[in-house]
């Protein structure tokens, strides 16, 4: 129940979470809470009030979901070592799902009859392989994948709480997700998503998995997103290419160009694995659905298991980010330099090279705290590199 009072206090996101118990554990943080705040300049602060907890613990009890802290029990492994990792998860349907090796399939909402076909074969070849597929419960390649691994094993990530289902037009999916497969959030149950949660799903849903496929995707939308979330998190980016004409496959395209894995068929998507394909089987369309459960299930000989684990990375494992692990900086640090980098944005946009100017500081160390900031919601990146606040 502290977990989840930290992370609700105010002005505390993941990032800020995860600092504040490295240095303090859970009751120090929140004891520390109203020291640090009036450091900051902020006056009267007080930590989420335990009433509001229990309401939250109460509604995802009546919801029938089960609540997941960082570090403990059944935590995705997937997540653990990510710096804005979630502290909580509220999980319901099978969570051992969260357990199996996840690869995601995301793509456009408007997406062509093509780009539907092409997340239905993915994502069945994937079942097929063993892989549970993970997307994000929106319209489109999102839903297609969805229904194509329900049967095989499917995450649904979603924006606002595991219980608010949106679009509503997915409601009838989403209780297919709850009955065969398994549905994600970080925020409270009952929430209804706002616009500066979907790049919070997005990490979790690239976070999960060991690679993330892009089937369509315009130059600017929340795929690319999650792409460049898998990107920072070290795992593999593939995209499906498509016509230059068509500007639902420009995201892609440019992922592609960019020197992202070409997708033309399930089987590029194991190669980027390290991994043999697996063999064929019957599709959804031929109605074999026996076979189709058997392939998923199928497990290496120990002798074949022996060699696959000298050979490759854990399936459960995540891939290690690359380079050093930059030192901690101390929170009151970071708290003065948020209010820094706060205090010369406004709504109007501003360079994001005039900020660096402005604080005298170098992109390598301002850079990690606009991405905190970012996910905390607090400013907004725009289209040719301009920064607002929220």
């Amino acid at each position: 129940m502290l977990c989840l009072q930290l992370i609700r206090s105010r002005r505390v996101g993941p990032v800020t979470w995860h600092r504040l118990v490295a240095e303090h554990g859970v009751e120090g943080a929140l004891a520390e809470l109203p020291k640090i705040a009036a450091a900051a300049g902020v006056e009267g602060y007080e930590p989420c009030p335990l009433g509001v907890v229990r309401a939250e613990m109460a509604a995802g009890k009546k919801a029938g979901a089960r609540l997941l802290i960082h570090g403990q029990g059944d935590y995705p492994a997937g997540l653990m070592d990510l710096p804005d990792a979630p502290p909580v998860l509220w999980v319901q349907g099978d969570i051992g799902l969260l357990s199996r090796p996840m690869v995601a399939v995301v793509g456009a909402r408007n997406a062509s009859s093509l780009g539907l076909r092409m997340a239905r074969k993915l994502a069945e070849g994937l079942g097929q392989g063993g892989q549970v597929v993970v997307s994000g419960l929106a319209r489109g390649i999102d839903a297609e994948a969805h229904r194509a691994a329900l049967a095989t094993g499917t995450v649904a990530v979603q924006a606002g709480g595991v219980d608010h289902i949106y679009p509503a037009e997915n409601t009838a999916l989403a209780q297919q997700i709850l009955e065969q497969g398994c549905r994600v959030s970080e925020m409270p149950p009952g929430m209804e998503p706002q616009t500066r949660h979907f790049p919070l799903r997005n990490r979790i849903i690239s976070g999960l998995s060991r690679a993330v496929v892009v089937v369509e995707a315009a130059a600017r939308s929340g795929s690319l997103l999650t792409a460049e979330a898998a990107l920072e998190q070290g795992r593999e980016v593939l995209a499906v290419p498509g016509h230059p004409f068509d500007a639902r496959a420009a995201g892609c395209n440019r992922l592609i160009k960019d020197g992202a894995a070409l997708v033309r068929g399930v089987s590029d998507i194991f190669a980027a694995l390290g991994e043999e394909m697996p063999r064929p089987g019957p599709t959804a369309e031929d109605g074999s659905a026996e076979l189709r459960s058997q392939a998923g299930k199928a497990s290496p000989s120990p002798a074949e298991e022996a060699r696959n684990t000298s050979t490759k990375p854990a399936l459960h494992e995540p891939a290690p980010l690359p380079g050093p692990v930059p030192p901690r900086k101390p929170l009151l640090d970071i708290s003065r330099l948020h209010n820094m980098i706060l205090s010369r944005l406004g709504p109007s946009p501003l360079p994001e090279d005039q900020l660096i100017r402005d604080l005298a500081m170098p992109p390598s160390a301002l850079n990690p705290e606009l991405i905190a900031l970012e996910l905390e919601g607090k400013i907004e990146r725009r289209a040719g590199g301009m920064l607002s606040r929220v």
